[in-house]
């Protein structure tokens, strides 16, 4: 047997195509690396785009604040374009134009409407104006802290004040309203808390993104867990996935450390296959719907018969020669991937671990980026078999290498689209198809399956079945097959 599959992979070696594949899965892993760190967007902040400014000063030429109907208009797109003005002393991603944006915004509307609106009032729209002023005198001096302290100062005042409301109040239904007002208040305050305590700068940075998600994280949960309705399996998949990324932010925020950070080689090594489990697919596809097809189209399978093996122990020699260049198609990837990487980003990253929020449990976990990277690649692993043992199925039993290749390429690109109707319209006997269960990374860290009913025993059932109704048919037509004529 050994002598078998060792002749079998120096047949596969000495073929061309297998380096062409490997040589552009390297230029592709060289390009994803140099996108990710040249081109990635880390979702800068950005308020009024140039052209609606552009809009606004044009608007302000064509109305008349004197008009009463042109009065609202007037003092909305005046607004636009004294806020403008007022970011531009800073930089366009910077926190001070956000706060800008935030806050600034309603003064600047107020004074307007003051200065242009029905009740004219220059005493009062000089008095804002004082205030923005002054304002904007913190902007300039960095000073930071005195927005983060104003807006945990209101926001434990409108805490208070709901929950004193809550104390007096008789009407069932104000009070039910109010239930949902208190938590949200409650949220604001704790986010509020946060970026005083962890002193957390305005900006976009990800301590500012992981604050915005913990926040609207937090409002869904809390959405949720107040809704009377009773949850569908779809809608208790978002809430778990809401309490898990609220979790994941929250340990960003507690920790000071950007676990969610994809562009560096720890980040691309946590998503392996995601970023590269097609490249695995097609050359694990591309040698099991050859391997057997080939030594028919080139008559080469009568010098392998004349052997003193049986027709299965050359068949299985065959699929254990796959199975082996799938081990090998992804080591040798992971190594491009750990060669480029290691030179475009650094190592750094790698001492970070990969933070997890397990439902099951609901606790968070710090995994090695290494134990994660292997745990990912074999939740994956039975997607790569399955597709490999339909090609050299296909390719033992038609002997035709592009029908061989092609259907199960075909057939892995339409996964996606037989998980969705599965899902969306709740297709049961679709449970039993393999795609809905061929990926076993659903059921790690407590996760809810694709579908209600499924489990890891029995998505391992479906496989092994799935194996098996290729692999038996292939052996009896194997050992069958009249080779007279080749």
């Amino acid at each position: 047997m050994s002598s078998l599959i060792k002749n079998e992979l120096t047949k596969i070696f000495k073929k061309k195509a297998i380096y062409i594949i490997l040589f552009v899965t390297f230029a592709f892993v060289i390009l994803s690396n140099l996108m990710y760190k040249y081109f990635y967007s880390d979702g800068s902040y950005s308020y009024y785009s140039e052209s609606y400014v552009e809009f606004a000063k044009e608007g302000l030429q064509e109305l008349d604040p004197e008009k009463p109907s042109d009065t609202k208009m007037y003092i909305e797109y005046k607004t636009v374009v004294d806020v403008s003005d007022m970011m531009k002393e800073f930089k366009e991603d910077s926190w001070q134009a956000q706060i800008i944006a935030s806050t600034l915004e309603s003064y600047v509307t107020e004074r307007n409407t003051y200065l242009y609106g029905a009740e004219k009032n220059e005493e009062q729209a000089n008095k804002i104006n004082e205030q923005i002023n002054n304002l904007l005198e913190r902007l300039r001096n960095d000073d930071w802290k005195f927005f983060a302290n104003e807006e945990l100062q209101t926001a434990e005042e409108k805490l208070k004040a709901l929950e004193d409301e809550k104390n007096t109040t008789e009407d069932k239904q104000r009070l039910e309203s109010l239930e949902g007002e208190i938590e949200t208040a409650k949220i604001d305050l704790e986010v509020a808390r946060y970026r005083v305590n962890e002193d957390i700068k305005y900006g976009s940075d990800y301590m500012n993104q992981a604050l915005a998600n913990f926040q609207e994280q937090s409002y869904r949960v809390e959405q949720t867990e107040n809704s009377k309705e009773e949850l569908s399996y779809e809608q208790e998949k978002e809430y778990k996935n809401s309490i898990k990324e609220r979790e994941i932010s929250r340990y960003i925020i507690e920790n000071h450390v950007d676990v969610n950070k994809a562009n560096d080689l720890r980040g691309v090594l946590s998503r392996f296959f995601n970023e590269f489990g097609l490249f695995i697919i097609v050359i694990v596809v591309m040698i099991a719907g050859t391997i057997v097809s080939e030594e028919f189209s080139k008559g080469t399978i009568k010098l392998l018969l004349v052997k003193p093996y049986s027709r299965s122990k050359i068949l299985l020699s065959k699929f254990i020669t796959v199975l082996i260049i799938t081990v090998f198609s992804i080591i040798a990837i992971l190594a491009m991937e750990l060669i480029v990487g290691g030179i475009v980003f650094g190592f750094d990253s790698l001492s970070i671990p990969v933070i997890e929020y397990n439902l099951g449990t609901n606790m968070i976990q710090e995994i090695n980026v290494f134990s994660y990277l292997g745990m990912s690649i074999l939740t994956s692993l039975p997607i790569v078999i399955l597709l490999g043992t339909l090609s050299f199925a296909l390719s033992t039993i038609f002997t035709n290498a592009p029908v061989a290749i092609a259907l199960p390429l075909l057939g892995y690109m339409g996964t996606a689209v037989i998980n969705q109707l599965a899902i969306i319209y709740n297709i049961e006997f679709l449970k039993y198809f393999v795609t809905l269960n061929w990926d076993f990374s659903q059921y790690l860290f407590g996760g809810m399956p694709l579908m209600e009913g499924l489990t890891p025993v029995f998505s391992a059932i479906i496989c092994v079945v799935y194996l098996l109704i290729m692999m038996i048919p292939t052996f009896i037509v194997f050992k069958k097959k009249n080779i007279k004529n080749i």
